[in-house]
């Protein structure tokens, strides 16, 4: 009982809703965010009927969604919501004060290592204890907002249009943002909880009334060859969000019927880890992995439906013809679950943290960039010794993954049905691959980590890194000839191309 009073009262957050979180069984923390996040759905449907771009100014928007994203916090996390507000405040007096040329390191150094500072405080003083009053997801989305705006502002202000790529000058922000501007951006009740993290002109556009507008227009001018936007209504984002919430209606289900049955530290249970077979245990971890899935699935669906139903996230029309709300979708579920690649399973997973690695160092840093990418997505997470084992592992199996694609992949296109089985075994091979490199990242510390990985016999590491060294000698002799030149040059513009729904070149 001691263990379930310290979960349930150890919060600095609201307590008003405490005899819900002792009936139902379920911390305060997640009962009160759950509580905020269907709050924010209903006022997100009011925003968007009652206080739209038709009814409201530009700055009454702004201010009630601030408001309102502080009253969340306030509510959530109590005294801990200085932290957010400490660092949005002091990142605006960065951007007032600090020379253009260097505003963007100056953010990006301050909002990090506040973030750092707050990351390492909770490890060593909580002890790899999850507190049940966990402030560090808004401070990781505020970061990213932080960040990603002084970079953009630094592109408007300081670059010439011939320095930029083409992505780049459609995002740059050419006029300081005001203070009201600035903390509706980051403190704005629709991303304040768990994001997800947008442009700043994409934002604005939304408060404005341009957001749906520009997107028809481009719409119409490309396929009639006018501008026609103005003669259809705005879609209604109300079946994308039905949609979503039926989702989160089934990952919610999942979890209480399926996830809390399959715990994760089980992996590593003495008992367990020393008289069940390996087979067991491997069987074991990938269901405990799939179970441990919906939880995110959940909280990123409902994250985008909240700003859908504010009228946010309107992606354009698609091929169909139909309006798609996709533009700042942070998971693609299906992706995920029939990924046959290391690399296709990454890209529909966390989207928007892998577009903001993208946008503020992989297309930034001269050389490196893997490297300086990695290294600001493990500090981004935090410094759980979970979080860089999942990262370190990732790198050799990433390597051989990419060398048995391009060494056999090939062999297995000649006939659909042979192609179906390469599928299938891919499939497979890369959702085993993936339970084993997230299981640290799960376990958080050193010594569980080490026990379940020594309980697998280490035998992807060594899978991984055998595979990588005979293919890499096999094909070292080879000199490149041109058409493996052109291969090369395709796959790296397609990896660097800027598409929101595929974070290529993400690490984490």
């Amino acid at each position: 009982m001691g263990e379930r009073t310290d979960t349930v009262f150890n919060t600095t957050g609201s307590r008003w809703l405490l005899p819900v979180s002792e009936r139902l069984g379920f911390p305060l923390d997640q009962v009160n965010f759950l509580a905020c996040q269907l709050l924010a759905l209903a006022a997100a449907f009011w925003f968007r009927l009652y206080l739209s771009p038709s009814h409201a100014g530009p700055l009454i928007r702004h201010a009630v969604a601030t408001l309102l994203g502080v009253a969340f916090l306030i509510f959530c996390f109590g005294w801990y919501s200085a932290h957010i507000l400490v660092v949005v405040v002091l990142s605006y007096l960065i951007i007032v004060q600090a020379d253009f040329n260097n505003v963007h390191r100056y953010s990006m150094v301050t909002a990090m290592g506040y973030l750092t500072v707050c990351q390492v405080s909770r490890v060593f003083i909580f002890n790899y204890g999850i507190l049940s009053t966990d402030f560090s997801g808004p401070l990781m989305m505020v970061t990213q907002k932080i960040t990603t705006l002084a970079f953009q502002l630094h592109d408007g202000l300081c670059k010439k249009s011939d320095q930029l790529t083409l992505e780049q000058r459609h995002l740059a922000i050419c006029v300081r943002p005001r203070l009201i501007e600035y903390l509706s951006y980051n403190l704005n009740f629709m991303s304040i909880l768990v994001g997800p993290c947008s442009n700043y002109n994409d934002y604005v556009d939304f408060i404005e009334g341009r957001h749906i507008s520009r997107r028809l227009n481009q719409h119409f001018r490309t396929c009639n060859g006018q501008n026609g936007y103005d003669k259809a209504p705005d879609p209604s984002p109300l079946s994308a969000v039905c949609r979503k919430l039926l989702v989160c209606c089934g990952c919610m289900l999942f979890f209480l019927i399926v996830t809390q049955s399959l715990p994760i530290n089980y992996n590593v249970d003495p008992h367990f880890v020393n008289n069940a077979s390996f087979l067991t245990r491997l069987t074991y971890a990938f269901f405990s992995i799939q179970a441990a899935r919906p939880k995110f699935y959940f909280a990123w669906t409902l994250a985008d439906a909240v700003n859908n139903a504010a009228g946010y996230g309107f992606g354009g029309i698609d091929q169909s013809g139909k309006a798609s709300w996709d533009l700042i979708s942070n998971v693609n579920i299906l992706g995920i679950e029939t990924a046959t690649s290391f690399k296709t399973f990454i890209d529909n997973w966390n989207i928007r943290t892998g577009i903001w690695l993208k946008t503020v160092c992989y297309d930034r840093v001269p050389k490196h960039k893997l490297a300086l990418t990695f290294i600001l997505s493990a500090l981004w997470h935090g410094v759980f010794p979970g979080y860089y084992f999942t990262f370190i592992t990732a790198i050799p199996i990433s390597i051989a993954a990419k060398a048995v694609r391009k060494s056999v992949r090939h062999y297995f296109l000649v006939f659909r049905g042979v192609k179906l089985a390469y599928d299938v075994l891919t499939w497979g091979a890369t959702q085993l691959a993936i339970c084993y490199t997230v299981m640290p990242f799960l376990l958080l510390a050193v010594e569980p980590t080490l026990v379940y990985y020594r309980s697998m016999y280490f035998h992807v590491h060594i899978i991984s890194i055998l595979t990588a060294i005979v293919l890499h000698q096999k094909h070292k002799p080879r000199e490149p000839c041109a058409t493996s030149k052109s291969l090369v040059s395709s796959s790296c513009s397609t990896q660097c191309q800027p598409v929101h729904s595929n974070n290529n070149d993400k690490t984490d």
